[in-house]
Parts: structure tokens; C-alpha cells; sequence
């Protein structure tokens, strides 16, 4: 199964969960958004959802501020 991260091509021996997949790229820390396919995606779905072949992942970081 492939998925981008990123912008980057990643290869998983299986579907995860976005926290797996946030865990194993060490990334499972405060201030972590994620966006799956365009959208943004709570943390608090991120146990529940699995990705599938094709889906695009995007981490960044929330800032405050104005």
C-alpha cells in the first residue's frame, strides 16, 4: 500500500491508523495537525481512521498567534 506524506511517496505493509502512522514517524506530539486528503482531521479521530492506498497525508504544526 503507498500513501503520500508529506508530499513524499511512503510505502506501509498495511493499512494503520493515522496514529500508527503518526507514531512510527515519531511525530505523535502536541501542536500536530494532520490533514487527510485536504482535510483537516481531529485528533481525536486519529485511533479510528485508516488510511487506504492512494491517501494523501499532511503534517503540520499548529501556531498561535495573530
Amino acid at each position: 500500500m503507498q500513501i503520500r506524506l508529506n508530499g513524499e511517496l511512503v510505502q506501509l505493509e498495511a493499512s494503520c491508523s493515522l496514529e500508527a502512522l503518526l507514531a512510527a514517524q515519531d511525530q505523535l506530539k502536541a501542536g500536530v495537525a494532520v490533514a487527510l486528503n485536504q482535510q483537516v482531521i481531529p485528533c481525536s479521530q486519529w485511533a479510528t481512521i485508516f488510511l487506504s492506498d492512494h491517501d494523501d497525508v499532511d503534517l503540520f504544526r499548529a501556531i498561535a498567534g495573530g
